[in-house]
């Protein structure tokens, strides 16, 4: 499932994959007002041909209103703006469903802050010819963190390691951020059934798409540490993801012993 820059186990299954399409760049905000021009700008520069939609949870800080500035000024770049904070999955779906809507073919996940760097979305791309889902990993050989404390390393790689296990999915980072999915991939998902949220939300698309039996790439990736702004981690968010991914791991177990699998539930 993972050989570095996710070609060649591709080309090994023996299957033909598609033309790419569009590809459209969904960038979630809440108060990144100090960042969302600078990582537009990257995104803008790094893959001239894709379009960006910023899905801003109505921001007190104005970022809704400095996306419209930037929108203005260059027509492949788009605002969804929502009535309040939902959450990171929330606004994801939104954004997905936006995304499907206007006829993108390649929707990608990526962090406001400039954690996820937009200079290695071509690697992504690059990797989508011969996957139906392509995840940005920190923990496979290559991929690593740039000012993170030791405490959130540990908790970013117990995250993954305990949803591995307990899940059985083949990925080492089941927790990041930074995704490019093939729009059938999306609509074989069952998106109408997630309501996960956070790490969670990243866990369970990943769990589906496995389960589902896409093929599903990690490339690795360079992760930085935001220098203006606030975290969105929170300890309800750790929470929800133990109490979920546990629910679900135990579930599954329960499904086998009785004789079958459940279809995955959020």
């Amino acid at each position: 499932m993972n050989d570095g820059d996710g070609t060649l186990a591709a080309q090994s299954q023996g299957r033909q994959f598609g033309p790419l399409g569009r590809a459209l760049v969904i960038i979630p905000t809440y108060n990144e007002a100090e960042n969302i021009r600078a990582i537009v700008e990257r995104v803008r520069k790094a893959v001239p041909e894709v379009h960006v939609l910023v899905a801003d949870d109505n921001s007190p800080d104005g970022t809704g209103k400095f996306a419209d500035e930037v929108a203005v000024a260059d027509d492949q770049v788009h605002v969804l703006h929502r009535q309040g904070k939902e959450g990171l999955g929330a606004a994801y779906l939104a954004g997905f469903r936006w995304g499907m809507e206007h006829g993108y073919g390649v929707l990608i996940e990526m962090d406001a802050d400039g954690s996820h760097q937009p200079e290695e979305l071509p690697r992504l791309l690059t990797a989508l010819k011969g996957a139906d889902l392509v995840l940005g990993s920190r923990w496979v050989p290559g991929g690593r963190v740039v000012n993170w404390p030791k405490s959130r390393e540990f908790i970013s790689r117990g995250g993954s390691l305990y949803s591995r296990v307990l899940l059985d999915v083949p990925v080492r980072d089941v927790t990041g951020g930074y995704r490019a999915f093939r729009r059938e991939t999306l609509e074989g998902l069952g998106l109408d059934e997630v309501a996960s949220q956070g790490y969670c939300f990243q866990v369970d698309l990943a769990r589906r798409a496995i389960k589902a039996g896409y093929h599903v790439v990690e490339v690795p990736i360079t992760f930085v540490e935001r220098e203006h702004g606030d975290s969105k981690m929170s300890r309800d968010i750790l929470v929800e993801a133990l109490w979920r991914v546990t629910t679900w791991g135990v579930g599954e177990r329960v499904g086998k012993v009785f004789g079958g699998r459940k279809p995955p539930q959020s």
